[in-house]
């Protein structure tokens, strides 16, 4: 039976620790050059490293992030064969934590293995965990923070879930909303027809449309790609249930792309510095996903800045400084969502593509809302015009929902299956009262 292609890589990673242990201890008598042969068939780990050109020496270093996933016990055995009465050896680094109960491979480790103790190669090979290489422009992996005073490569080796479960499964799962990814997946089973905007509203967002489409290669462009920032912004404004948020998942289901609405109630921070970490865990992630980042409720992370009164005010202004540079340096579409345009600090309307109005729904608009809201299965009582309530009830979409919910509902409970204007009448005054309006 043919051995799976981690399997094989993980032992060549072992010879390969195996020469530079036999090069230590024979004080650089032996030779600990090597070459990684890959599998022949295609999987994710080896797709990744022919797609990439991975080197000998990036090789080593994913693998050693990918190792305590594995093999709980890989580097004991490889010690041991060499210090068999055990032993102190910081050349190798490594530390134990937690649950696991095995060795797990620092920043020091890397560098052992990868230049024994030759001072000139370790400072080289530390340029494998600098911003500026792939590992950290894709989120492969990075050295964990180590309090202050450590030495930095004494933080272990931490490879990013996604791509772990890219190398071993294949499939990447979609990341759960927590305290460490404040942002949750936002999907439609409604489509483009379903969607009632004022014309002008939806020609502009044609224009997202055509960015989506076509921005890889306006980029593409050696003259153009060196003036553009990455991404695009775009800002919705308008009253609540216009369809802001519907036609942000609409952009994300035509054209492919996953949607996350940030959760402002779990990043914004009264503590100086804790909403910039917390919207850092969220951009870090999205970098290089082609996802779309909705931040619904804008005002609350990019409204306007106050006069530098206190220190507090100083740093609320720092953040804002942080949050314009994360804006233009996010490379996907980000859209920002408020109700009031006026609420936006003039900072970042500056940096919008496009800043795009949601108006309350027209009379014609909104009876178009109400024709598509029939339930297949029900019917218009004889006494009910849609006209005449799309003329009358100045609703939103999402009024109007709620409003065919309550009417349905009853109309079910009736078994009847006929929706009538009492019903309407009713959920709409209901509608009303929550915007302390009179119907």
């Amino acid at each position: 039976m043919e051995s799976h292609p981690v399997h094989d890589l993980l032992g060549q990673l072992k010879q390969r620790i195996h020469l530079r242990l036999l090069d230590h201890f024979s004080a650089g008598k032996a030779d600990a050059a090597f070459s990684y042969q890959l599998h022949s068939s295609t999987d994710p780990l080896s797709d990744f490293i022919r797609e990439q050109e991975l080197n000998e020496d990036e090789i080593t270093l994913l693998l050693l992030a990918l190792v305590p996933h594995v093999y709980p016990n890989f580097f004991e055995p490889l010690i041991q064969e060499f210090l068999p009465q055990g032993g102190e050896f910081p050349e190798f680094g490594g530390v134990r934590s937690g649950n696991h109960r095995g060795l797990i491979p620092t920043g020091e480790t890397a560098l052992f293995i990868l230049a024994g103790n030759k001072i000139d190669e370790r400072l080289m090979f530390q340029r494998l965990f600098t911003e500026q290489h792939l590992f950290s422009k894709l989120n492969v992996l990075h050295i964990e923070e180590v309090k202050e005073g450590e030495p930095v490569f004494s933080g272990r080796i931490l490879l990013s879930h996604e791509w772990l479960e890219k190398f071993l499964t294949g499939t990447t799962s979609k990341p759960r909303f927590s305290y460490d990814f404040p942002a949750k997946f936002i999907a439609t089973g409604m489509t483009w027809d379903d969607l009632v905007l004022h014309p002008q509203t939806r020609e502009q967002i044609d224009t997202i449309k055509i960015w989506l489409e076509h921005h890889q290669e306006l980029m593409s462009d050696p003259l153009l790609s060196k003036k553009l920032k990455p991404g695009y912004r775009v800002l919705f404004y308008g009253p609540p249930g216009t369809g802001k948020t519907l036609t942000a998942t609409l952009l994300g289901n035509q054209f492919g792309k996953d949607v996350f609405r940030i959760d402002l109630s779990q990043v914004v921070s009264k503590y100086i510095g804790e909403t910039e970490k917390n919207l850092e865990k969220v951009f870090s992630r999205a970098e290089n996903k082609d996802w779309i980042l909705f931040f619904d409720e804008a005002d609350a992370l990019f409204g306007k800045r106050t006069s530098v009164s206190s220190s507090h005010d100083r740093y609320a202004n720092q953040e804002i400084s942080y949050l314009l540079q994360r804006l233009e340096d996010f490379p996907g579409l980000l859209i920002l969502a408020s109700n009031f345009k006026s609420n936006i600090d003039t900072a970042f309307l500056r940096r919008f593509h496009q800043m795009i109005f949601f108006p309350m729904p027209a009379a014609e608009e909104r009876l178009m809302l109400w024709e598509k809201m029939i339930p297949q299965k029900m019917k218009l009582s004889k006494d009910v015009s849609l006209q005449q309530l799309a003329q009358k009830y100045e609703l939103t979409g999402a009024s109007i929902v709620n409003v065919m919910q309550h009417a349905a509902l009853k109309a079910i409970h009736r078994k009847d299956y006929m929706l009538k204007t009492a019903d309407l009448q009713e959920a709409i005054r209901r509608e009303f009262q929550k915007e302390e309006k009179t119907a």
